[in-house]
């Protein structure tokens, strides 16, 4: 039997759907770098995540007489990581790129597994460690180009402090998925996200801006489709464990600087490179090995996933 017989890709619906998402994800940057010149950063939050909890608040309205403080629990914790990453990269948006903050935003990639161990205990799998250790390298390269990790400027290291607010959201959803209703939490997590980016307008120093069509349009555009993103992250990840969703989530970066790309923003040799071997990255954490049946059984293995 040859080797590559030995191995088979297996993608469950949740997965593609979350892969699907990452695409879309990608091109948001573009739209929010061009909001916060007409808003400050924590009032845009503000008002797309106010846009995404009404979006879904109307279609699930029965649902909410059921909620559970459990319910309330999660969704305020989340929430507020939400606010706190989302708000922290619209920022940084006003300093980089947004090929760049998207490279540095999936930083979150390596901190997700460590998060995890360090919080709940959970080891992840020999191949998502693999495909991870591809991913983390993949963004090196993407980051590269633009400069030197080592020496981040503001706008790099407010961005860099967004991805460990993401990768604490990966988690707590991860943690409490299957434990609650999908729709619930996720009115209370996006109202939640709202409050705290409007309440923190105040320390910030940041006014109500001029409510402009264009700046209208963006919002409630996103805003519908972060609710999208955030059902669908709540619902996928019932099955998706947080190792293999955050590796996923790595295609990010990627379809950002595509879309940076046609609209500008040059993508280096050395950054496609990179580009590639997040993409491995994500194909080797599908990768499994096929057990063998009959006297050569010896021969496979199965890894811990």
């Amino acid at each position: 039997m040859s080797l590559l017989s030995r191995y088979q890709f297996s993608v469950k619906p949740q997965e593609a759907i979350l892969i699907l998402i990452t695409m879309f994800w990608g091109g948001t940057f573009l739209a929010v770098q061009y909001a916060v010149t007409m808003s400050g950063p924590f009032f845009f939050v503000g008002l797309r995540f106010a846009t995404a909890a009404a979006a879904v608040a109307l279609l699930s309205l029965k649902t909410l007489r059921g909620l559970t403080w459990l319910e309330v629990k999660a969704g305020v914790t989340i929430g507020v990581s939400i606010a706190l990453g989302y708000s922290l990269q619209t920022w940084g948006l006003q300093f980089i790129s947004s090929s760049k903050s998207a490279f540095i935003t999936a930083m979150y990639v390596p901190l997700v597994p460590l998060l995890q161990w360090l919080c709940l205990g959970r080891m992840p799998g020999l191949m998502s460690c693999v495909g991870i250790a591809l991913a983390f390298f993949g963004l090196i390269l993407l980051a590269g180009p633009d400069g030197n990790l080592l020496e981040l400027g503001e706008g790099e290291l407010i961005t860099l402090a967004s991805a460990v607010a993401i990768a604490a959201e990966i988690i707590l959803i991860g943690a409490w998925a299957g434990k609650v209703d999908v729709r619930r939490v996720t009115i209370i997590q996006l109202a939640t996200a709202s409050l705290v980016a409007f309440a923190a307008m105040g320390p910030a120093g940041e006014s109500v801006p001029e409510l402009s069509p264009a700046l209208l349009m963006v919002a409630l555009g996103l805003g519908i489709f972060s609710a999208i993103i955030q059902v669908t992250m709540n619902w996928a990840q019932r099955s998706v464990s947080p190792t293999r969703a955050t590796v996923i989530y790595t295609g990010e970066p990627v379809w950002a600087g595509i879309f940076g790309r046609l609209a500008g923003e040059r993508l280096p040799g050395l950054a496609l490179l990179g580009a590639a071997f997040i993409v491995l990255g994500v194909l080797v954490s599908e990768l499994k090995f096929k057990q063998k049946k009959g006297p050569d059984a010896e021969d496979a293995c199965t890894p811990q996933e």
